[in-house]
């Protein structure tokens, strides 16, 4: 095989609608990128420049190479163009040929091209058509409700959904060469793919079975394997079939490791040509999407390696606006983030993208297991023949692309058109549509291309058409919005048992170093400002966000105050959901919250700005993912009535522990009460024996008398988890809203230690409790292994802090920004 890439070619672009002059371009890339490096358009993200732009989606765009051909090349048979990614609507002409006309983003075409080839010089152009005269020209009668589309109609084009619009993410309907394009010449045969099959014998070898698919069809071949882990070679020999004796275990993270083996095969075609070589990357593992009858309904977990594995993660956007051209260091950041947090699992969501193999080569590294939708989202879609015959090509393109894939757990129908179009769906004619996609024309494309990954039709989806709430706590999965969408209580998390939770979430503005990132400091940052509201896509967002802090919290005496508590109030949020998700266990069986990232800086649900950032929420996640955690729950909730007087209610506290690592071990379970003014009420312990999979309430505090005594407003219960001596988890719970708190103001002292070139130990002591205290070091990157925490008095709590670049001690102490809850009033 003879590969001539074009990637590195001098491409050049222009726009064709106006036949504007050429100027380089950069493939992979889009329009919008190109655009901006010749300052033709301003920066998309900054200010309102968003709404400046959206005439490049009404434009055809024309991108064009020049390149050689070696003589040598056209002497082999066949000679194919490939294009991994065209987006979206392209004519390829090679040397003034028409080659082909693509309609679908997702799919990587392959064309033969020799016959129009040239040694020597050649020129390869490929016109893209504005999206929008083919929304407006195409599928007509599809017309049906819009959830996200601001115009409306995208989802009659196989494109990027989120590019034309959502409620976190900008509208730019971009067009480009978004993956790679490169020549492959060959002879005789060609080795496509293989299909590989795991066989895992109790208590034995692992056996692959090796199906490789040729262009041509050819009977003779003789096979060639070579199977290694890192520089051992594990088995070599000839054939189909690799029995590996000793077989280490891939596990999604916090279960073990992540061995990854690397398997080669090559072909001798009959007529003695060589065929390949095929090589990937194996993780060795079985894993099922385990639904069976139980005591409540209907199991939803991932048994991984014959262990029940409860699914910690969070919902995945793509990781930026613009698609094209992303590289491995684009993903890695906030991948190793989601580890950090003690993540296990991402879902790759259905209205962005099927993501790169540097993306999925990450996830097989870090363990983390991936839900993958299949690219749809929200609105109904189209089911024409057509639309269907690009929807199955599609999906088995993407199908084979990621199968022999670790990290891989499910294939997922679509994101949420079931459950956003109940009432639509009623209709005979839009339900048979939509089963005709969902149901009946991706499953058997799935199952014939990857029988071992269990494909869910919708998520979420409870195995029919009833979408209650109390179905979902009997079978399925759930998207539990009415915390947020619907605005009730967050202690409404708590009055649900759903089987598995697949998205629910709450908003909080950004930091205000990213907010700068589009914005002018002290001028366009007022959040209900021009420029903030165009980087709040949600249209109810950012009364929402002021909705809930004010349930929660006093009137903040600043805009980076306002900011500042709306990401506490997320992490309570938060924190409710996923601790009570996890004490269900093993009834709900999962928990991954909305989103784990953004596309652009902009006020999200996300835990990771922009700019990577962790928000408040991803401190958090790091300590009520964790393998061992503890949590505190309150049995009772505040209510409010005529006269606005408050009628608490709740004097017992249920004191948990939940465990998923896989070796049982032995621990310490501690409490103690105090007086927000510092003076420690009770306090005691004792051993507790901890399991995997296993959710224990191990102790109920009666704290009536407490309460009395000193009023609930005074009282903070403090619990933490020893194992081995060393604190593993630590919550503190309030027996009220915070804003009833009365919290004393006190010193701070800080020591700041340098204990490597990129590294600095600080160590924080307070004469009083400071509830949710926070540090920052503005103008800096930095990453901190805790934040957000609460300070108890004359307790030292070291942190350990990385730079990119560290600064000196003197510069740190000069510029390190502390504060806790009270100083926002």
């Amino acid at each position: 095989m003879l590969t001539v890439p074009l990637a590195p070619a001098a491409w050049r672009f222009r726009d064709a609608t106006q036949r504007s002059s050429w100027r380089a371009a950069t493939v992979p890339g889009c329009v919008h990128r190109d655009l901006l490096r010749h300052q033709l358009i301003p920066d998309p993200f900054w200010g309102a420049n968003e709404l400046d732009t959206q005439w490049i989606e009404e434009r055809d765009w024309e991108y064009e190479a020049q390149f050689r051909v070696p003589p040598e090349t056209l002497t082999e048979s066949d000679i194919e163009l490939i294009a991994d990614g065209l987006d979206t609507v392209a004519t390829v002409t090679l040397n003034g040929h028409v080659i082909a006309r693509t309609e679908n983003m997702f799919i990587g075409y392959r064309w033969p091209v020799k016959r129009h080839l040239r040694a020597g010089k050649n020129v390869l152009r490929i016109r893209f058509g504005s999206a929008m005269h083919y929304i407006r020209t195409h599928r007509k009668q599809h017309l049906v409700k819009e959830i996200n589309d601001p115009v409306g109609r995208c989802t009659v084009i196989r494109k990027q959904q989120c590019q034309f619009g959502w409620d976190w993410g900008p509208r730019f309907v971009t067009a480009g060469i978004w993956q790679d394009i490169r020549l492959e010449a060959w002879s005789g045969n060609r080795l496509e793919r293989v299909a590989v099959a795991q066989e895992h014998r109790q208590g034995g070898p692992v056996i692959l079975h090796l199906s490789p698919e040729l262009a041509r069809a050819d009977k003779g071949v003789q096979w060639h394997y070579r199977l290694s882990d890192g520089n051992d070679i594990v088995a070599e020999g000839v054939g189909t079939q690799i029995a590996i004796e000793r077989p280490r275990l891939w596990w999604p993270a916090g279960q073990g490791g992540q061995p990854l083996y690397t398997l080669e095969l090559e072909g001798i075609a009959s007529d003695g040509s060589p065929l390949g070589p095929w090589c990937r990357r194996l993780g060795l593992r079985t894993l099922q999407l385990d639904r069976h009858p139980d005591k409540w309904g209907e199991s939803f977990q991932f048994v991984v390696n014959g262990r029940a594995v409860f699914a910690k993660g969070a919902n995945w956007i793509p990781a930026h606006t613009f698609v094209g051209g992303l590289t491995r260091t684009d993903y890695q950041r906030d991948l190793r983030s989601a580890v950090a947090a003690n993540m296990n699992l991402v879902r790759v969501w259905g209205g962005g993208v099927y993501e790169s193999e540097e993306f999925y080569d990450l996830c097989d590294e870090l363990g983390l297991l991936v839900w993958q939708d299949l690219m749809f989202a929200c609105t109904l879609y189209p089911a024409d023949a057509a639309f269907l015959a690009s929807v199955k090509a599609e999906a088995a393109y993407q199908v084979r692309r990621l199968r022999h894939r670790a990290c891989l757990a499910l294939w997922s129908g679509n994101n949420e058109v079931f459950s956003c179009n109940t009432q639509e769906l009623k209709d005979k004619r839009r339900w048979a549509e939509y089963e005709r996609l969902f149901h009946r024309t991706l499953p058997p494309v799935v199952a014939a291309h990857d029988p071992v990954t269990p494909y869910w039709p919708s998520s979420p989806w409870r195995g029919s058409a009833d979408g209650t709430h109390e179905t979902g706590e009997k079978r399925g999965d759930t998207h539990y919005w009415d915390v947020w969408h619907a605005r009730h209580p967050v202690k409404d998390y708590e009055k649900w048992g759903f089987r598995f939770v697949s998205e629910f979430g709450m908003q909080s503005f950004s930091s205000p170093a990213t907010n700068a990132t589009f914005c002018a400091r002290g001028e366009d940052d007022n959040v209900f400002g021009p420029v903030m509201e165009n980087h709040q896509k949600n249209r109810a967002g950012n009364q929402i966000i002021l909705d809930y802090v004010s349930r929660r919290y006093r009137f903040p005496k600043s805009q980076e105050a306002l900011i500042y508590l709306s990401q506490l109030n997320q992490v309570d949020c938060m924190q409710t959901g996923v601790d009570h998700y996890r004490r269900l266990m093993p009834r709900c069986m999962g928990a991954l919250y909305w989103q784990l990232n953004d596309c652009w800086p902009v006020a999200s649900w996300s835990s990771i700005e922009f700019t990577g950032r962790w928000k408040a929420l991803h401190y958090a996640a790091r300590r009520f993912f964790a393998p061992a955690a503890v949590s505190a729950k309150l049995d009772g909730e505040q209510a409010v009535i005529i006269g606005n007087y408050r009628r608490p209610s709740g004097r017992n506290v249920e004191l948990w522990t939940v465990y998923d690592a896989p070796d049982a071990a032995r621990g310490r379970l501690h409490w103690s009460v105090h007086h927000v003014g510092g003076e420690k009420l009770l306090e005691n312990q004792m051993p507790v024996a901890l399991q995997h999979g296993q959710a224990r309430c191990w102790k109920t505090l009666d704290l009536g008398k407490l309460i009395d005594r000193h009023g609930r407003d005074s009282l903070v219960v403090r619990v933490g988890l020893d194992l081995n001596g060393v604190r593993v988890s630590e919550e503190t719970l309030l027996l009220s809203p915070p804003r009833f708190v009365g919290f004393a103001r006190g010193a701070t002292d800080v020591e700041i230690t340098l204990s490597s070139p990129s590294t600095a130990q600080l160590a924080f002591t307070s004469t009083v409790f400071q509830h949710r205290f926070c540090f920052d070091f503005p103008g800096h990157t930095w990453r901190a292994s805790d934040n957000f925490f609460d300070l108890y008095p004359g307790e030292r709590r070291s942190v350990t802090v990385e730079f990119p670049s560290l600064p000196e001690s003197a510069v740190l102490r000069a510029e390190l920004r502390h504060f806790s809850l009270v100083d926002t009033y």
